[in-house]
């Protein structure tokens, strides 16, 4: 539900600035984000004693440094509303936008055997090669025998698993008798 909503910001937001100031908002957006990670400061904004004018000078104070009237506009608008607590999945739409607008994108690559930097960096420009786009990929070890990579924001998942391809070689053997 807060993702619809937060659509309908992030669109006006597209609207209201260029690409260049889209990513400083986003900055903004995934810094007030953060907050609301830390127990104390979701307590603050949750709490209903707490008035909005209160609620909205902590907001504003945090986005000074862009200085920018539409931003605090917003601000006031979601303190109005009493839809702070949007402002996590707002930074996370942002986000993705912008890397629609850059077509850059991060990727995941998961396996249980170690991969070095110049495959990673190989493995990222073949990939983008294939889609044109700029993906960048990093490294998690996990129990996955194989090896899998993920670009979410894409809906790109390749995987190659050993206990798969086992699997498919013994039911070839077998069409084969």
């Amino acid at each position: 539900m807060e993702e619809l909503i937060a659509k309908r910001y992030v669109k006006a937001l597209k609207s209201s600035f260029n690409s260049d100031e889209l990513v400083s908002v986003g900055a903004v957006f995934d810094t007030l984000a953060g907050e609301f990670n830390s127990l104390k400061y979701s307590q603050i904004m949750d709490n209903p004693n707490v008035s909005k004018s209160e609620k909205l000078d902590i907001l504003l104070d945090a986005v000074k440094s862009v200085e920018s009237n539409k931003l605090n506009n917003l601000i006031h608008l979601l303190v109005e509303e009493n839809r702070i607590s949007i402002i996590p999945a707002l930074a996370k739409i942002i986000q993705k936008e912008i890397a629609r607008i850059n077509n850059t994108y991060n990727g995941v690559v998961y396996s249980n055997s170690d991969i070095d930097a110049a495959s990673l960096s190989e493995l990222s420009s073949g990939i983008s090669k294939k889609i044109d786009s700029n993906i960048t990929l990093k490294f998690v070890k996990n129990d996955f025998d194989g090896i899998k990579m993920k670009v979410e924001d894409l809906g790109i998942e390749i995987d190659f698993s050993k206990s798969r391809i086992n699997t498919q070689i013994i039911e070839h053997i077998l069409k084969a008798i």
